[in-house]
């Protein structure tokens, strides 16, 4: 090839233009493009780049990287009630039309009529009875169904979004962003663990083998060739609070390293993440946005942050400001 041929006049514009290309270009995309430029977001980063970087004294192998998320209140909206609780409520009022013998107790008949103050007024007893009369006699495949469908159809009464649209997109970007540094992410819930594997996989692409939650009892059942789990009610296992701990061990079987919540329920998770020896994170989300999401903390019957509020800073943990920390809120259109 001569020096003036073709191949040639073409190579130095091609060559120009690929550096321009690379000049505009930012070397890094932005892992976290919902969180605002703020302390809360450079913390989080600086803490990956030090456990996943093999010169830094923090490296921790890829094996050890474990990250548990609480699911109500950190990674999806919690208000006005737990979205499994507002299920429950619509399954017994659906069953209730053909079966009314079932309302048998004055929270089961709230629980028919919609009435949600009316359940929350029989404690946690009245809560307990509509969780079994809505969670029984339904095999496990059925439920999941059914839990599907209405999170994923069913509208939330304020924001007009489904439920399964109500996930935090920052949060789901730090799920997504952990994994991309050979993260294992799992959910660690006070929810039901059957109602939230439902759809973990299409909300937050964590697997249902990787979500940790209250469990009811379930029985196997072979009927006429056939082999399923029943769900038959009540509560064998409840996943809160000093119960978080327990169900890390009993399904993860390794402490982790990084832990995420948003209320009290979530305070030995983090407590039991953070005082590990070796480099650790806790992070707390913060309802402080009245406007795009809801404001509450101390006082709330709904995920309550009080004793976390208090001792985040001695602690250590990361107290993320949803107004100031977070661009967007909702993965769904807002």
């Amino acid at each position: 090839m001569t020096m003036d041929s073709p191949a040639h006049a073409l190579a130095a514009p091609i060559a120009a233009l690929a550096m321009s290309f690379a000049a505009a270009a930012p070397l890094h995309a932005d892992p976290l493009p919902s969180w605002n430029d703020t302390d809360a977001k450079a913390a989080i980063i600086a803490f990956v780049e030090s456990v996943t970087d093999p010169e830094s004294d923090d490296f921790v192998p890829e094996a050890a990287r474990i990250a548990v998320f609480d699911n109500d209140g950190t990674l999806w909206s919690e208000q006005p009630a737990y979205f499994q609780a507002l299920y429950a409520i619509d399954m017994v009022e659906e069953k209730a039309k053909s079966d009314p013998s079932i309302l048998t107790s004055p929270p089961l008949k709230a629980a028919a009529e919609g009435d949600m103050q009316g359940v929350m007024a029989g404690g946690e007893q009245g809560l307990i009875e509509v969780l079994d009369v809505s969670h029984a006699n339904i095999s496990v495949a059925d439920f999941d169904a059914s839990a599907r469908e209405w999170l994923t159809t069913t509208k939330h009464p304020t924001s007009g979004l489904t439920y399964a649209g109500m996930t935090f997109q920052p949060m789901v970007e730090l799920l997504s962003y952990l994994r991309d540094e050979e993260f294992t992410t799992y959910i660690v819930s006070g929810g039901g663990v059957d109602f939230i594997r439902s759809v973990s996989e299409e909300a937050y692409n964590i697997p249902p083998a990787q979500v940790v939650g209250s469990e009811g009892t379930t029985k196997y059942v072979f009927e006429d060739g056939k082999a399923s789990l029943m769900k038959e009610g009540g509560i064998t296992f409840i996943d809160d609070k000093a119960g978080k701990p327990v169900g890390i061990n009993r399904v993860i079987g390794t402490r982790p390293i990084f832990a995420a919540g948003n209320s009290d329920g979530d305070y030995e998770m983090l407590q039991y993440v953070t005082t590990a020896e070796g480099p650790h994170f806790g992070l707390l989300v913060h309802h402080t946005d009245a406007k795009r999401e809801f404001a509450y903390d101390r006082d709330s019957h709904i995920g309550k942050l009080d004793k976390g509020l208090d001792d985040a800073q001695a602690n250590g943990w990361l107290l993320v400001d949803m107004e100031k920390d977070w661009g967007k809120i909702w993965t769904g259109n807002q």
